[in-house]
């Protein structure tokens, strides 16, 4: 199991809508992150500064391969149409990144 850390922006103006989405996931959504082998999934909004934070563990073999799956799906392509307007990529991001993965630095059970 890996545990995963993402940070992306929310505009200020889309917060309500982005919280009015995530009160209601789509079912099929839900069942292709947990194809993807994503379990304990959180999201986490801090405002002011109007960022999200999002948490998973990972339990798959093929990270890549599994996001591929994920970016291939239909509904989850129409959630992100959804999703994906709300948002504010970090400028700092890599290549490719929707949300800016972060690094681990601790952890306790």
């Amino acid at each position: 199991m890996q545990r995963m850390g993402m940070v992306i922006g929310v505009k200020p103006e889309m917060i309500d809508t982005y919280k009015r989405l995530h009160a209601a996931v789509w079912p099929d959504v839900q069942r292709q992150i947990k194809a993807s082998n994503i379990r304990n999934y959180s999201i986490f909004l801090r405002e002011p500064e109007n960022l999200l934070f999002g948490y998973w563990e990972y339990h798959g073999e093929d990270f890549a391969a599994d996001m591929a799956d994920m970016a291939k799906d239909p509904r989850t392509q129409e959630w992100w149409a959804h999703t994906d307007p709300c948002q504010s990529p970090l400028a700092t991001r890599k290549e490719g990144e929707q949300w800016a993965m972060m690094d681990e630095v601790f952890h306790t059970d």
